[in-house]
Protein backbone atom coordinates (compact mmCIF):
# COMPACT_ATOMS: atom_id res chain seq x y z
CA UNK A 1 0.00 0.00 0.00
CA UNK A 2 1.45 3.44 -1.00
CA UNK A 3 1.60 5.50 1.64
CA UNK A 4 0.71 9.52 0.43
CA UNK A 5 2.35 12.57 1.86
CA UNK A 6 0.19 15.14 3.29
CA UNK A 7 2.86 18.15 2.97
CA UNK A 8 3.91 17.07 -0.84
CA UNK A 9 6.48 20.25 -0.86
CA UNK A 10 8.27 18.53 1.81
CA UNK A 11 8.53 15.06 -0.14
CA UNK A 12 12.25 13.96 -1.07
CA UNK A 13 12.51 11.89 -4.16
CA UNK A 14 12.75 7.90 -3.50
CA UNK A 15 16.99 7.96 -4.59
CA UNK A 16 16.94 10.52 -1.50
CA UNK A 17 14.75 8.32 0.63
CA UNK A 18 17.46 5.97 0.27
CA UNK A 19 20.31 7.84 0.92
CA UNK A 20 18.96 8.39 4.15
CA UNK A 21 18.89 4.75 4.92
CA UNK A 22 21.98 4.16 4.03
CA UNK A 23 23.38 6.99 5.89
CA UNK A 24 21.24 6.55 9.13
CA UNK A 25 23.00 5.83 12.35
CA UNK A 26 20.09 3.97 13.66
CA UNK A 27 16.24 3.46 12.50
CA UNK A 28 12.61 2.93 15.15
CA UNK A 29 11.03 -0.12 14.11
CA UNK A 30 7.76 -0.18 14.89
CA UNK A 31 5.14 -3.30 15.41
CA UNK A 32 1.90 -4.30 16.57
CA UNK A 33 0.97 -6.50 18.62
CA UNK A 34 -2.32 -9.54 17.50
CA UNK A 35 -4.95 -6.78 19.89
CA UNK A 36 -3.36 -3.86 17.57
CA UNK A 37 -1.28 -2.37 20.43
CA UNK A 38 1.72 -0.25 19.06
CA UNK A 39 5.57 -0.92 19.84
CA UNK A 40 8.67 1.27 18.18
CA UNK A 41 11.84 0.34 19.33
CA UNK A 42 15.39 1.88 18.14
CA UNK A 43 16.96 -0.65 16.23
CA UNK A 44 20.94 -0.71 14.64
CA UNK A 45 20.18 -2.30 10.93
CA UNK A 46 21.96 -3.28 7.72
CA UNK A 47 21.03 -1.87 3.99
CA UNK A 48 21.38 -3.24 1.12
CA UNK A 49 19.12 -1.21 -1.34
CA UNK A 50 16.44 -3.90 -1.45
CA UNK A 51 15.96 -4.77 2.41
CA UNK A 52 16.79 -3.92 5.81
CA UNK A 53 18.41 -6.43 8.04
CA UNK A 54 18.09 -6.40 11.90
CA UNK A 55 19.36 -8.75 14.51
CA UNK A 56 17.69 -9.12 17.46
CA UNK A 57 17.72 -11.34 20.96
CA UNK A 58 16.04 -14.65 20.91
CA UNK A 59 12.80 -13.10 22.68
CA UNK A 60 10.91 -10.38 23.43
CA UNK A 61 8.21 -8.37 22.64
CA UNK A 62 9.04 -7.07 19.22
CA UNK A 63 9.48 -11.08 18.16
CA UNK A 64 5.70 -11.74 19.59
CA UNK A 65 4.61 -8.96 17.43
CA UNK A 66 6.13 -10.01 14.61
CA UNK A 67 4.85 -13.66 15.49
CA UNK A 68 1.31 -12.60 14.44
CA UNK A 69 1.56 -9.43 12.41
CA UNK A 70 4.86 -9.32 10.56
CA UNK A 71 4.03 -5.85 8.61
CA UNK A 72 6.11 -3.39 9.59
CA UNK A 73 6.96 0.33 9.56
CA UNK A 74 10.87 1.58 10.28
CA UNK A 75 11.69 5.28 10.28
CA UNK A 76 15.09 6.98 10.01
CA UNK A 77 15.66 10.94 10.90
CA UNK A 78 18.67 11.99 9.52
CA UNK A 79 20.16 15.72 10.12
CA UNK A 80 18.02 17.88 12.26
CA UNK A 81 18.26 21.64 13.45
CA UNK A 82 15.76 23.08 15.96
CA UNK A 83 15.38 26.88 14.78
CA UNK A 84 13.91 28.25 18.09
CA UNK A 85 13.46 31.61 16.85
CA UNK A 86 11.25 30.49 13.84
CA UNK A 87 9.41 27.43 16.01
CA UNK A 88 10.53 24.96 13.40
CA UNK A 89 13.25 22.21 12.73
CA UNK A 90 14.82 21.65 9.61
CA UNK A 91 14.63 17.67 9.34
CA UNK A 92 14.99 15.08 6.89
CA UNK A 93 13.31 11.13 7.36
CA UNK A 94 12.49 8.46 5.41
CA UNK A 95 10.13 5.94 6.33
CA UNK A 96 9.43 2.18 5.18
CA UNK A 97 6.88 0.25 4.94
CA UNK A 98 6.99 -3.71 4.42
CA UNK A 99 7.24 -7.35 5.49
CA UNK A 100 9.65 -8.74 8.00
CA UNK A 101 11.00 -12.44 7.72
CA UNK A 102 13.20 -14.50 9.65
CA UNK A 103 16.22 -15.55 8.30
CA UNK A 104 18.46 -18.62 8.98
CA UNK A 105 21.75 -20.08 7.75
CA UNK A 106 23.50 -18.23 5.13
CA UNK A 107 20.94 -15.66 4.61
CA UNK A 108 21.37 -15.06 8.52
CA UNK A 109 25.33 -14.71 7.73
CA UNK A 110 24.06 -12.27 4.92
CA UNK A 111 22.17 -10.34 7.01
CA UNK A 112 24.77 -10.03 10.19
CA UNK A 113 27.23 -9.14 7.69
CA UNK A 114 25.62 -6.07 6.62
CA UNK A 115 24.98 -4.88 9.55
CA UNK A 116 29.13 -5.66 10.01
CA UNK A 117 29.56 -3.77 6.92
CA UNK A 118 27.29 -0.62 8.17
CA UNK A 119 28.73 -0.18 11.77
CA UNK A 120 32.27 -1.65 11.54
CA UNK A 121 33.60 -1.03 8.27
CA UNK A 122 37.17 -1.67 8.69
CA UNK A 123 36.42 -4.72 10.95
CA UNK A 124 34.86 -7.23 8.06
CA UNK A 125 37.01 -10.24 8.77
CA UNK A 126 37.10 -9.95 12.23
CA UNK A 127 33.07 -9.06 11.87
CA UNK A 128 33.12 -12.71 9.96
CA UNK A 129 34.68 -14.47 13.03
CA UNK A 130 32.44 -12.95 15.11
CA UNK A 131 29.30 -13.91 13.40
CA UNK A 132 30.81 -17.38 13.23
CA UNK A 133 30.97 -17.80 16.89
CA UNK A 134 28.10 -15.26 18.50
CA UNK A 135 25.40 -16.42 15.35
CA UNK A 136 23.76 -18.91 16.99
CA UNK A 137 22.50 -16.41 19.91
CA UNK A 138 20.86 -14.00 17.82
CA UNK A 139 17.54 -14.20 15.35
CA UNK A 140 17.71 -11.81 11.99
CA UNK A 141 15.33 -10.21 9.90
CA UNK A 142 15.01 -8.66 6.85
CA UNK A 143 12.52 -5.97 5.99
CA UNK A 144 11.38 -6.54 2.39
CA UNK A 145 10.46 -3.26 1.54
CA UNK A 146 7.22 -2.31 -0.05
CA UNK A 147 6.92 1.83 -0.24
CA UNK A 148 9.36 4.04 0.67
CA UNK A 149 9.05 7.95 1.43
CA UNK A 150 10.52 10.52 2.82
CA UNK A 151 10.13 14.22 3.65
CA UNK A 152 12.52 17.30 4.81
CA UNK A 153 12.46 20.97 5.61
CA UNK A 154 15.70 22.49 4.88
Amino acid sequence: MERKIRRTDRAISESEAKSLLEKGEFGVLSTASSDGQPYGVPINYGYDGNVIYFHCAKEGHKLENLATNSRVSFCVVGKTEILPEKFTTNYESAIVSGTAFELVDDEKHIGLLEIVKKYSPGFITEGQKYIENAAHKTKVYQIVIESITGKSRK
